[in-house]
């Protein structure tokens, strides 16, 4: 039986994980689905790591511990490095975030386009039925420009999100990207939500397949402080741009292309 896998990188969210927890339960029995949560405790302050150990009484609930913070893009490498030592090629791989922002029901949506041959879904503002509630203009401004010049400058057929890091993927596809990429599968751990673009980027080298589902983020629901520093995203996005575009022995010119 086909399972499915929930990454869950968390740092400080004990405000939100008793209402997203309940959740991903309600959706994963709604679908009969074989399931297991990894989450990822990122050095959390707060109550994070016991709601974790209070919910594995009920739920498959795996649980990683950074013992100091070590940053988000830290916490999703070791993720996708623990699910793929074990996933099945059929696998489904879903990431998402804790702060209760990204709906778990949405997950049927994106496995559904797996199934239609897909390799990689995501789930997308743009796409058609999706939307934000919550966002304030000015990082809705923001996060329309981020997309526009990520789309400008990564073009990827089926990609208009870039940005948001609800996606699922196909099992073979990271065991194949664990195994080619190794621990710079994803490269820029330290520029912020950098790696949610890189991981595409480095997808589609692979010659991955993508699509998009509609979806709501609810930034209504969050209760958490948020975790984005612009200035360093954007320097992140810059320093992405030349690891991959420069002529000189960028990503394109790269041993990756030999395996």
């Amino acid at each position: 039986m086909r399972k499915i896998y929930i990454l869950l990188p968390a740092y400080n969210e004990s405000s939100s994980l008793p209402r997203l927890l309940p959740k991903i339960a309600d959706a994963m029995s709604d679908q009969d689905w074989n399931y297991e949560i990894i989450a990822c405790n990122d050095g959390s302050s707060d109550d994070t790591r016991s709601i974790f150990l209070q919910f594995k009484k009920t739920m498959p609930i795996r649980l990683i511990d950074h013992w100091i913070n070590r940053g988000l893009g830290e916490t999703v490498r070791d993720l996708f490095e623990a699910v793929s030592k074990e996933c099945d090629d059929d696998d489904v791989i879903v990431r998402f975030d804790c702060d209760d922002t990204h709906e778990p029901s949405v997950i049927r949506k994106l496995v559904a386009r797996l199934d239609e041959g897909f390799d990689v879904v995501t789930a997308s503002r743009f796409a058609k039925g999706g939307g934000q509630m919550g966002v304030s203009a000015y990082r809705s401004f923001v996060s329309l420009m981020a997309n526009w010049i990520m789309k400008l400058v990564f073009p990827i057929k089926g990609i208009r999100e870039y940005s948001c890091a609800y996606r699922a993927y196909r099992g073979s596809l990271v065991k194949r990207a664990i195994r080619v990429f190794g621990n710079d599968f994803i490269q820029l751990k330290g520029m912020g939500f950098t790696g949610s673009v890189e991981k595409l980027v480095k997808l589609k080298m692979l010659g991955a397949r993508f699509a998009e589902v509609g979806f709501v983020l609810r930034y209504d629901q969050k209760q958490s402080d948020s975790k984005m520093v612009t200035s360093v995203t954007a320097l992140g996005y810059f320093v992405l741009l030349m690891l991959y575009h420069w002529p000189w022995g960028g990503w394109r010119r790269s041993k990756f292309f030999d395996t």
